[in-house]
């Protein structure tokens, strides 16, 4: 056999070695080019997959609603069916959330309209308040009522100047309305379909696929299905809590609009990271400008502690093992979600984190664990280098 050459018995690496001994090429070199290319391969198809996710993004985001909502009513249709076709289960099953959600909109809006005289006058009271603590208070500076005044007027100049900028805004922007009925006419219909004949849907999917490969895709798929509806109940159902606990909290304390802020507070759980902290911001104020410092104090406290109720508590022991992911993972997670699709993004990029690794894990063969501790860096012995 010539030089530079091996047998197909021999196998990749000899191949790869004697080129590498042939040429001069260090093997380190061969294989660090070989491992750089597969690489920029796999940053290629991500990036084209992220470009092409961003093109269709609205009919995704129906998509994606449509699965949360399937996760979160899959069981009570599963219930129903027992008793009665699944097509009625699915449609009585919408039709009661659609009511909750319309009936929690319906008090929020009832709760507002009858708190808003008392409101007026407890934000003036407690404006004048602010006003009093910033002139007199202990702030090494002073601010006067000229300061306020001359800030107002310099708010009001702006907006005069800036009136046809924000008008042309709005009406650009006023298309996001019409999309947003879109996406949830879209999302409404894909979940009618997903709750009636989803199971029916997966398998015509399944049979598209080559025989070999059927039950590894169908493992892998219900794997991640598994971890998304895991994430999609949980966050739910964490949600409710963290409501339900921030009104009882802004109830005792005596400040106005306690509902329509839990609903800010419940909205804020699905947002991860920054969500809980701005509606805990939003709490504050109002409960600063109604009822003074103390009472701030005591909601931002108090709100700070559901946060962490929610991250000892209602998180492992609602969602356990199902999405377990590091918080650093979570927060390179959302800076990158947020940077790539705004707060829907934020909102996005977990669950799909969460899934990709389950899916990932589930077809990657696992070596065993090292149970020994690892030796130290200076302690480990260099490998001889064959002539």
């Amino acid at each position: 056999m010539r030089p530079g050459r091996a047998s197909r018995r021999g196998g990749h690496d000899q191949v790869v070695s004697a080129a590498s001994l042939g040429d001069g090429t260090p093997l380190w070199l061969v294989k660090a080019g070989g491992y750089s290319w597969r690489f920029l391969v796999v940053v290629a198809a991500v990036a084209i997959t992220v470009f092409a996710v961003l093109q269709v993004k609205l009919v995704l985001v129906a998509v994606f609603l449509a699965l949360v909502i399937t996760s979160v009513l899959e069981p009570a249709v599963t219930f129903l069916a027992r008793f009665m076709p699944r097509a009625l289960a699915t449609a009585l099953s919408l039709v009661f959330s659609i009511l909750f959600f319309l009936g929690l909109l319906t008090y929020v809006v009832y709760s507002v309209s009858m708190q808003a005289s008392s409101l007026a006058r407890q934000f003036n009271n407690g404006i004048n308040q602010i006003v009093d603590w910033l002139q007199n208070g202990p702030l090494p500076w002073k601010i006067t009522n000229d300061d306020i005044t001359g800030w107002i007027s310099d708010g009001q100049t702006w907006l005069l100047q800036h009136s046809g900028d924000i008008a042309s805004t709005v009406f650009a922007n006023a298309g996001g309305v019409f999309e947003v009925f879109t996406v949830l006419a879209l999302g409404t219909f894909t979940t009618i379909f997903f709750l009636a004949v989803g199971p029916k849907m997966w398998v015509w999917f399944i049979n598209q696929l080559p025989s070999r490969n059927r039950m590894t895709m169908h493992s892998a798929a219900g794997a991640g299905w598994y971890t998304f509806a895991g994430y999609a109940r949980g966050t739910v159902i964490i949600a409710v809590i963290d409501g339900i606990l921030a009104y009882l909290l802004l109830t005792i304390v005596g400040v106005p609009l306690a509902a329509p802020l839990a609903v800010l507070v419940f909205i804020g759980a699905f947002i991860p990271l920054i969500g809980a902290p701005a509606a805990m911001i939003v709490a504050a104020v109002v409960a600063l400008a109604a009822n003074g410092f103390i009472a701030a104090l005591i909601v931002t406290v108090g709100i700070a502690l559901i946060g962490q109720i929610e991250g000892h508590l209602l998180q492992p022991l609602i969602m356990g093992k199902q999405v377990s992911l590091h918080p650093v993972v979570v927060a390179l997670g959302v800076t990158a979600g947020t940077f790539l699709g705004g707060l829907l993004g934020a909102i996005v990029a977990i669950p799909v984190i969460a899934v990709t690794w389950t899916v990932f894990s589930q077809l990657r063969t696992v070596d065993p664990p090292m149970e020994e501790p690892l030796p130290s860096v200076r302690s480990v012995a260099r490998p001889a280098v064959d002539d």
